[in-house]
C-alpha cells in the first residue's frame, strides 16, 4: 500500500487539514443555506436536498440543476450544464495527479471524488510546500462535504422562512465570487497570473456575450490554460 502504515502523520496531516478548510466551511454556510431554500422553493424536499448534496457535491452546478428545475425535469439540458460546469475538475484533478501519485491511485480516486475548487486550492498550496498526503485532503474534504450536506438540508427545511430572502440584500450573492477571489490570490505571481486571470476573464465574457448556456466556463478555463503554458518556464518541462 502506497499510504503510510504509521498513523501519527497522517493523523498530522489530517488536523492540519482541518485547520486549513475550517475559515472556508464557516464561508459556506450561507451559500449552502440559500442553495437549500432555492431547492425547496422549487419542490424538493430536505431529504431529497440532501441527496442532491451528497451525490452531486458541486454547489456551481447544483445552483445551475436548481435554476434549471421544472416539471417535468429537462434532465438532458441540465446534465448538459451541470457538466459544462464542472469540466473544470478535469484541469484541477490533472494538475493535483502528477504531485499525489505516492498515494497510489486508488487513495486518487477516492480523494479527487472529494474535490471541490476550496479542496483543490489548499492541496496545491500545501503540495508547493511540502507535498499533499490522502490525510491531508480528507482533513480538508470531510468537514466541508458534511457541512455541505448538512446545511443545504437546513435550508431546505427552513425555505418556506427563507422563501423572501434576497441574497444581494445580505451580500450572499457575493459569497461565491468573494470565496474564489481569495483562492485565486493564493496563487498570485505577478504579471504573469493578471495575465492569465485576463484571458480567462475576457474569453468567458466574450463566450458569455455570445454563445448561450455555460459555454464561458469552458472558454475561460481554456484560454487560461493556454496563456499559462505559454508563460510557463520551458525548463519547468524538462524531467
Amino acid at each position: 500500500m502506497s499510504v503510510s502504515a504509521d498513523a501519527s502523520p497522517a493523523r498530522s496531516d489530517f488536523s492540519d487539514g482541518l485547520r486549513a478548510i475550517a475559515p472556508l466551511v464557516i464561508a459556506a454556510f450561507p451559500i449552502a443555506l440559500v442553495f437549500g431554500a432555492l431547492a425547496a422553493q422549487k419542490g424538493l424536499s430536505p431529504f431529497e436536498t440532501m441527496l442532491m448534496s451528497g451525490v452531486v457535491f458541486a454547489g456551481g452546478s447544483q445552483f445551475v440543476a436548481i435554476d434549471f428545475w421544472a416539471s417535468p425535469v429537462p434532465w438532458v439540458a441540465i446534465t448538459v450544464s451541470a457538466l459544462l460546469v464542472n469540466i473544470r475538475h478535469v484541469l484541477m484533478s490533472a494538475s493535483l495527479g502528477a504531485k499525489t501519485r505516492q498515494m497510489g491511485f486508488g487513495w486518487q480516486l477516492i480523494a479527487f471524488g472529494f474535490l471541490a475548487d476550496e479542496v483543490w486550492a489548499l492541496s496545491e498550496h500545501r503540495a508547493q510546500k511540502q507535498g499533499t498526503s490522502f490525510a491531508f485532503m480528507m482533513g480538508l474534504a470531510v468537514p466541508f462535504y458534511v457541512n455541505w450536506l448538512v446545511m443545504t438540508g437546513v435550508g431546505a427545511s427552513l425555505g418556506t422562512l427563507l422563501a423572501d430572502l434576497d441574497p444581494a440584500k445580505w451580500g450572499f450573492d457575493f459569497a461565491f465570487p468573494a470565496i474564489f477571489i481569495g483562492l485565486i490570490m493564493g496563487f498570485w505571481q505577478g504579471n504573469k497570473t493578471a495575465m492569465i486571470l485576463a484571458a480567462s476573464g475576457l474569453a468567458a465574457i466574450a463566450c458569455k456575450a455570445f454563445v448561450p448556456g455555460a459555454w464561458y466556463i469552458a472558454a475561460g478555463a481554456v484560454a487560461g490554460v493556454l496563456v499559462a503554458a505559454m508563460l510557463a518556464d520551458p525548463k519547468s518541462y524538462e524531467a
